[in-house]
Order: C-alpha cells, then structure tokens, then sequence
C-alpha cells in the first residue's frame, strides 16, 4: 500500500477534537504506527475546500461515529517524525479544537484500536502523544463542567 504522507513536500494540515460529554473528554488509541500505542485525540486531516469545522466533524464521524459540535480552537500540535538521516518522514501541523459531543456512542473504525472517556484532570497522568494533557486541559477550559 502506497504512503503518500511519507516524505512530504511539505507539511499536512490536520485537526483533532477534544470531545466532552458528562464531564469526560474522549481519547483514543491509533491501530497502526507510526501513530498506534499512545492515547490522543481523534482527527485526520483536512481535506480541498473543507474548513477546519467541516473537516473537523467530518473525520470525528468517519473515526469514531459520533455527531460533535467544534467550540473553538484550544490548542495546536506540530508533529515532525524524521528518519535516521534526519529527513523529514512526516510533518503533520494538528489544530485540535475543544468541542461537545451531540449524539452517537463511539463505534471505532479500522484507524482506531480503542477509546475511553476520561476525566480531563487524570490525562497528565497516562501515557499520551506529546502535549495531550495541555491542548486537553486548554479545551476544558472553553468547555467548561457542562
């Protein structure tokens, strides 16, 4: 299977949700690397002519079959994974908004291994990819307890 995210000419535009409902923000585990192990946050990247909202609810349906509703932007990621020559293998700019969630029960599709809701306060304390704990308590912070 072809990999066209390897070695880019230059870096993709993605965008991931912290999702609340009842309190609790979803995080999810990727099922393949380079990306697989870590809790993080659902998304994918943004497509020609969607905006960052449109892609946004579009990549949380597509991955986890829930209905969300974007707040605002709560954080930003950059994700360089280069190779032992120091090449850059990946490059990935991550705009990860805070958002509720609105309807549906997680059904994972075959990106995803798994998913939890979480209390955003214990996210510090579990194995994430880089400055998760950050953007999620940032987007806690928009949401607020609703």
């Amino acid at each position: 299977m072809s990999d066209d995210r390897r070695y880019p000419p230059r870096p993709f535009l993605a965008v991931s949700a912290a999702v609340f409902r009842a309190g609790q923000v979803l995080l999810v585990r990727r099922a393949r690397a380079p990306s697989a192990g870590p809790w993080t946050l659902p998304g994918g990247v943004v497509e020609a002519g969607e905006t960052l909202h449109e892609a946004l609810v579009r990549e949380l349906r597509e991955e986890t079959a829930l209905e969300i509703a974007p707040i605002a932007l709560a954080g930003h990621r950059e994700v360089i994974v280069r190779d032992a020559a120091g090449r850059a293998e990946r490059h990935f700019v991550v705009l990860s908004f805070a958002a509720c969630w609105v309807a549906g029960e997680p059904v994972l599709d075959a990106e995803l291994a798994a998913f939890a809701w979480h209390d955003p306060a214990a996210v510090a304390g579990l194995d994430t990819t880089e400055g998760l704990a950050e953007i999620v308590a940032a987007a806690h912070g928009i949401v607020g307890e609703g």
